[in-house]
């Protein structure tokens, strides 16, 4: 192994530093980082191979986040002229893209002061409001969302009414909710909430039962869901140490 690196000197060394940049960047297994420094280059080939490659995707997405800025930019213009509610959802939908959810729920706010029938710029709106920690208006917008139809986005749109609820101490509606969801959504994001609303009853067997369904559908998740779902395996992992803790 090491006379295969010496051969190939230094890009055997190169290939290391790249994989080793790349794992502490995107957390990946643990057991990685072993095969990267004992495995040489061929160690950092196949970390390469299979957990860089398929990140290809990202710098995709990095650019298509250029294309959205510009796109900002050129509806801003656009309501110069035509202030119109689609206009503003647009750009609603862009600065949520964006994370910049401030001035999103500032976007939707004009939508729905032209035209407030979009069930879609009521839950944006919501959502924007939930990240800004006004959990009140969340449920408000949720609720109106809900009533209209009840299955919006796949049932995500009651889940996160549960956790809206959870966040304004409606235990008894939120309960509710995430009952009802939890018969029919297996999503990460509503199981972390449902685990985190019990472990704030201190119901905490019930809350580590379904912060460990997270861990648990990994198994048979494809490797590249699996990669979008480590941010909440990483969620539920610290809950777990929490309330073992307790």
């Amino acid at each position: 192994m090491f006379g295969l690196n010496y051969f190939l000197y230094p890009w055997g060394y190169i290939l290391q530093a790249l994989a080793l940049v790349h794992a502490f960047r995107r957390r990946p297994e643990n057991y990685w980082y072993l095969i990267i420094l004992m495995g040489g280059m061929l160690g950092a080939a196949a970390y390469i191979v299979i957990e860089v490659l398929p990140d290809i995707g990202l710098a995709r997405d990095a650019f298509t986040g250029l294309g959205r800025k510009s796109r900002i930019r050129a509806v801003k213009t656009s309501l110069l002229d035509n202030p119109s509610a689609a206009n503003y959802e647009e750009l609603g939908d862009l600065l949520f893209e964006e994370g910049q959810f401030a001035e999103s729920l500032a976007a939707y706010n004009k939508s729905l002061g032209v035209r407030g029938d979009s069930l879609h710029v009521y839950y944006r709106r919501a959502q924007c409001a939930m990240e800004l920690g006004d959990f009140q208006t969340a449920v408000t917008d949720l609720e109106y969302v809900v009533a209209s139809e009840r299955k919006y986005d796949s049932y995500r749109g009651a889940a996160l009414l549960a956790h809206a609820y959870t966040n304004t101490d409606q235990s008894d509606l939120a309960e509710a909710w995430f009952l009802e969801v939890t018969e029919i959504s297996t999503i990460s994001e509503t199981l972390f909430n449902y685990a985190s609303f019990l472990r704030r009853q201190k119901r905490y067997g019930e809350a580590r039962e379904w912060a460990e369904k997270i861990l648990s559908k990994q198994k048979t998740l494809p490797r590249y869901l699996k990669r979008r779902e480590r941010p909440w395996v990483q969620k539920a992992t610290v809950l777990l140490k929490e309330i073992k803790s307790l």
